[in-house]
């Protein structure tokens, strides 16, 4: 069958099988070639049929979303692109547009609803491609492109680019974005490979995959390059990047310089671009050898393309205009609008520019109130309109870096900015709120927006904001980029699955809100919030995706629920799979405990768990850099150390077991040489001292950019180093902190297995240096399954009414360690189940006080920032989510006009506009 779009020529949606056998999808679940890829869209684009129709797809960045995308355009029918998590947008559009057929792909499967046999829409034979713009992924209007925009703009990029059939890009960028899909369409054009991920910058797994499979480049948006420097990208051994490509929004000119220089030191090229949806993507690119000296610049025409420069009246300036083969036929705003053909020839960007000495292009402005920001043009006038219906008079400015808004009068700033960040769909690090007694005006009466920009200034409130206000927030988000997930803070559609799982998110780690870009580790998380934590996710969710911990909240979703058909399904109804270092916490604990009390003689258990902790400090305490990340580790230390030390000076109250250096953690270096009752808590000093250790070493930023650059190699330095005290410094009658280390840093190096050669030397280094540490082949054979437990099986099955006592003794372990001391001996002689029993119900019981503890301190922490917004403030906001009546809203708390004030508005909202 010959398509419409195979007449038109666009190779890479027809052309795929040309490539045969060369990869041309990777995933960490699968690797296709073009010929496999080939078959899978021919075998879609003949259910969709060869009769054109308009067809709806949600997409993600997966292998069913690319296939689906490229069915449409193969099989020449028109189609409407949106990003799969903003189930909302899809709805209005398919409201709004009536598609023939709505795809959403799922796990490994595509979803295709027919509406209908036919179409009922008159199609232009042109149209080929919908895409939102300004931001409004619900708005009707659309930008209608042809299929030769799209051919067009991917030869023009794969042509500066250089892009070959040895490149490998990784897709940071969500496809149902103009720019992120400008990427895929270069390089399948060149026969070149995808590796498709969603994982974020700030995860080390992205950076594993991307050394792993040799990826030559990835795309940016301003906001990327914030994360980059926080997760050390410098000092990242990447030795297969050819070059990093920028758009999405002006990068700042001393970010484009540092980047390019850093490219020139380290073998790659920066590419600063400039675009529009309504271009396909591009526009112009500054080439790579004159970014150091015009960081300013946009640079050249795309090839293919050209600028002119139309004057403004009453501006130095003029607005840029764009021709080429790659502007869009024009804006759809109704169904109707499909029928038409082209309606513009050339592009009115809207933007202000110039040309410098240099022959580059540079733009300085806006003609009209938009600015952009993260890849989201924002209407300035639209924000100056919400915050108006909710009777709060407002004057708004900004840069490319951040929306600044006055607001007049007393207000909650704080919550006004989740409102609005959550109405224009910015993060709300980029904005910025300020409460005035009067909005500046000039003196013509006009609002003095130049004032309300200098504001922002110093980054400070101005003289007349209230002292009472809340401070504007400012922080930057340290986990993940919205616009590279198109998944701007606060603009996700939630759903109760959604709401459940920042709910456990904000039980486990006592915090009082937590946004859709925050995961676990950002959010403070530990070993010992862990436990209670993925068990409640997995309960809820289904299954718990690998690396959870990292994933963003927003993207944790909950499985595909299937009907029992087998044997195997029913088994899963029955077993839960459970971290593994949640079992060996559990187990090692009670096998402590009865060891102690003589019930019977399991040992070794304890040292397991010094390489398990290794396993979590590695998980859970190495992201972020600088004080963020030395705060977040010394608070974990904390919540082990003042529990500890509590109760070890109750102990020391009630009897004579124990010492002052006990009650300071510090036996092992003031103690008595022989073990006595005082060596009981050696354990706990151990842990301490050496995630002390491990703290101040990372501090060191040398030391830190070391173990990112080589974070399997650093901590088999440590085991390594550990080694020496193991054979060298052991004094076996006495338990001490050194010789512990090879363990921690063994577990250290467990986490940072991801290969299957890495895995193998760790379990080889297992089996080798365990054997001889305390002379006890039972002891040892404990240590050795443990360790190789936590190597090779990353959850173990566990029956789900096991699920809770399990969940339970392992967040208490610690606390039933410490109690235990105190509990049993007055028992064994009576019954020893009994002494075991009450030593596990009494430390779970301190485990409890002590959560009540940190609740109640947090709840007065927490009480003191929530603030209440009037009816007047409200209201608009509350009636728009079916609240209505005075009473309610009186009724309502802080914390519940917060949920409303920041749970996604059904009537829809903008949503970035990534290029």
């Amino acid at each position: 069958m010959t398509t419409q779009l195979e007449l038109a020529g666009v190779p890479f949606a027809w052309g795929l099988a040309d490539y045969g056998d060369t990869p041309a999808i990777i995933t960490n679940q699968v690797t296709l070639t073009y010929r496999e890829l080939a078959e899978r869209v021919d075998a879609l684009a003949r259910r969709l049929g060869t009769e054109r129709r308009l067809v709806a797809l949600a997409a993600s960045n997966d292998v069913e979303s690319l296939v689906a995308y490229l069915a449409a355009l193969a099989g020449g029918h028109p189609l409407i692109l949106l990003p799969e998590d903003k189930p909302t947008a899809l709805d209005s559009l398919v409201a709004a547009y009536d598609p023939d057929v709505v795809i959403r792909p799922g796990k490994g499967e595509i979803a295709l609803m027919e509406r209908r046999q036919g179409s009922r829409h008159e199609l232009h034979p042109d149209v080929a491609l919908l895409l939102s713009t300004s931001g409004s992924t619900g708005s009707p209007k659309l930008v209608r492109l042809s299929l030769a925009n799209l051919q067009a703009n991917a030869e023009s990029i794969a042509s500066y680019l250089g892009i070959t059939a040895g490149d490998r890009a990784a897709t940071t960028l969500p496809m149902s974005y103009c720019y992120g899909l400008s990427v895929i369409n270069s390089h399948l054009l060149r026969g070149a490979s995808l590796v498709l991920t969603g994982l974020s910058v700030v995860d080390p797994c992205f950076w594993e995959l991307f050394r792993q499979q040799r990826c030559t480049s990835f795309a940016a948006v301003p906001y990327t390059f914030e994360l980059l420097d926080r997760v050390g990208f410098g000092d990242l051994d990447l030795p297969g990047l050819r070059y990093i490509t920028q758009a999405g929004g002006r990068l700042a000119p001393d970010q484009v310089r540092r980047y390019a220089q850093l490219g020139g030191r380290r073998g790659w090229d920066l590419f600063v671009m400039y675009g529009q949806t309504e271009a396909t993507a591009r526009m112009a690119y500054l080439p790579p050898h004159l970014a150091v000296e015009n960081p300013g610049a946009i640079g050249l025409p795309v090839p293919g393309g050209a600028f002119r420069i139309d004057p403004v009246d009453g501006l130095n300036e003029g607005e840029l205009v764009y021709i080429g083969p790659n502007v869009m036929l024009g804006y759809a705003e109704t169904p109707e609008d499909l029928s038409r053909g082209r309606t513009i020839t050339e592009l009115r960007t809207g933007d202000l520019a110039r040309k410098n000495a240099a022959g580059l292009y540079e733009v300085v402005g806006r003609r009209s109130r938009f600015v952009k920001i993260v890849g989201l043009r924002v209407d300035l006038e639209q924000v100056e309109r919400m915050l108006a219906d909710l009777g709060v008079a407002a004057a708004s400015t900004g840069t490319d870096d951040r929306l600044v808004v006055a607001v007049e009068g007393e207000h909650d700033t704080q919550l006004l900015s989740k409102v609005l960040a959550q109405g224009v769909g910015l993060p709300r690090a980029a904005l910025s709120l300020y409460a005035v007694e009067e909005l500046p005006r000039l003196g013509s009466g006009k609002l003095d927006y130049p004032a309300v920009a200098a504001l922002a200034a110093d980054r400070t409130p101005a003289a007349g904001t209230f002292p009472n206000a809340p401070s504007p927030r400012l922080a930057v988000a340290e986990t993940i980029d919205p616009a590279a997930t198109g998944q701007a803070d606060g603009a996700s559609t939630s759903t109760p699955n959604t709401v459940t799982v920042k709910q456990i998110f904000e039980d486990a780690l006592e915090v009082a809100e937590v946004e859709d870009t925050d995961t676990f580790v950002s959010l403070g998380g530990d070993s010992l919030s862990f436990v209670a934590a993925s068990v409640r996710l997995e309960q809820a969710l289904g299954q718990l995706p690998p690396d959870w911990h990292l994933t963003p909240v927003g993207w944790l979703e909950p499985a595909p629920k299937q009907k029992a058909r087998s044997g195997l399904s029913a088994m899963k109804r029955m077993v839960a799979p459970i971290d593994t270092s949640i079992v060996l916490r559990a187990v090692g604990i009670v096998f402590i405990v009865s060891t102690h009390t003589g019930l019977f003689e399991w040992q070794g258990m304890a040292h397991v768990l010094i390489a398990a902790a290794g396993y979590n400090f590695a998980r859970f305490q190495l992201s972020g850099q600088g004080t963020s990340r030395l705060r977040r580790q010394l608070a974990s230390i904390s919540r082990i150390a003042l529990p500890a030390m509590a109760f070890i000076a109750f102990a020391y109250l009630v009897t004579d077991r124990y010492s002052l250096a006990n009650i300071v953690l510090l036996n092992a270096i003031l103690g008595p040489v022989e073990v006595t009752t005082q060596w009981h808590f050696w354990f706990v000093e151990d842990i301490i001292y050496i995630l002390l250790a491990m703290t101040a070493l990372l501090a060191i930023p040398w030391i830190h950019r070391t173990e990112r650059r080589h974070p399997f190699l650093y901590p088999l330095i440590l085991f390594g180093a550990g080694l020496l005290t193991r054979y060298e410094i052991l004094d076996r009658g006495v338990p001490h902190t050194i010789p512990a280390l090879w363990l921690f840093a063994l577990g250290w190096t467990v986490a940072r297995s991801r290969t299957l050669l890495q895995r193998l030397l760790v379990s080889a280094l297992t089996v080798v240096t365990v054997p001889g540490f305390f002379e006890d082949v039972h002891r040892e054979s404990t240590m050795m399954a443990g360790i190789l437990l936590l190597i090779w099986l990353p959850a173990l099955p566990v029956p789900r009414v096991l699920t809770r006592p399990v969940t339970i003794l392992a967040s208490a372990s610690m606390h039933i360690y410490l109690v235990h001391w105190l509990v049993y001996p007055p028992l064994t002689d009576i019954n020893r189940p009994l002494a075991v029993a009450a030593s596990l119900a009494a430390g779970i019981a301190y485990w409890t006080l002590c959560n009540r503890c940190t609740s109640t301190f947090h709840w007065f922490r927490n009480r003191s920032r929530q603030q209440q917004l009037t009816t007047t403030d409200v209201a608009p906001v509350l009636i728009r989510r079916g609240i209505h009546g005075d009473s309610d809203t009186r009724q309502l708390s802080a914390g519940r006009l917060n949920h409303y004030a920041t749970s996604p508005d059904p009537q829809g909202s903008a949503q970035p506009d990534i290029q």
